[in-house]
């Protein structure tokens, strides 16, 4: 856990302010479709690990966070209008995070649609925690991959995942540059 969050705190340390955050994802909600864009607007950590745990990095935040606004609402609204402008669709939605290495059963997949999740995967939610402790204001963005559907499941393969992503780059790069320019136009940076 350490490893991956690491770098959140380093980029603290050099005065980054706000983290924008990506992963490749299943989607859980029926009215999404692989290859779709999603926005994080909150997540569920399912991982079983938690980057906070131990001694608290005082320097870095308090020992108790508050997670119930871990995805900047500024940054959500922002990431919309440029998605809206482009003409790219996106949701927004909540991610789950869950250990893996592996795609999950139908029952774990019914639990977390019952649970409120929208996507699945396997990253993001430790360097979102870290962040929103150091106070990087951070967005995240969700390509949908495949479908994670219990009833429907066509079980994935990795290369089915991989080839859905590199279908979805182009749009997803261009989202994420001209968030970038908005972002750096509205910030005065």
């Amino acid at each position: 856990m350490k490893e991956v969050t690491l770098p959140v705190r380093v980029m603290k340390k050099l005065g980054i302010d706000i983290l924008l955050l990506s992963n490749a994802c299943g989607g859980l909600n029926k009215a999404f479709s692989a290859g779709d864009i999603m926005i994080i607007n909150d997540h569920i950590n399912l991982i079983g690990d938690n980057p906070l745990i131990g001694a608290n990095l005082s320097a870095f935040g308090p020992r108790f966070p508050d997670m119930s606004q871990a995805y900047d609402a500024e940054l959500i609204r922002i990431c919309s209008e440029v998605a809206e402008r482009l003409d790219i669709k996106v949701h927004r939605g909540v991610y789950t995070a869950i250990s893996g290495p592996y795609y999950l059963s139908k029952a774990e997949l019914r639990m977390l649609i019952t649970l409120g999740s929208d996507t699945v995967g396997m990253s993001t939610v430790p360097e979102a925690i870290a962040a929103r402790h150091c106070g990087i204001r951070t967005i995240g963005l969700s390509c949908i991959t495949d479908m994670a559907l219990p009833d429907s499941l066509v079980p994935p393969s990795h290369e089915d995942v991989v080839r859905v992503a590199e279908l979805t780059k182009p749009r997803f790069v261009k989202l994420v540059r001209e968030f970038i320019k908005e972002v750096k136009f509205s910030e005065g940076l």
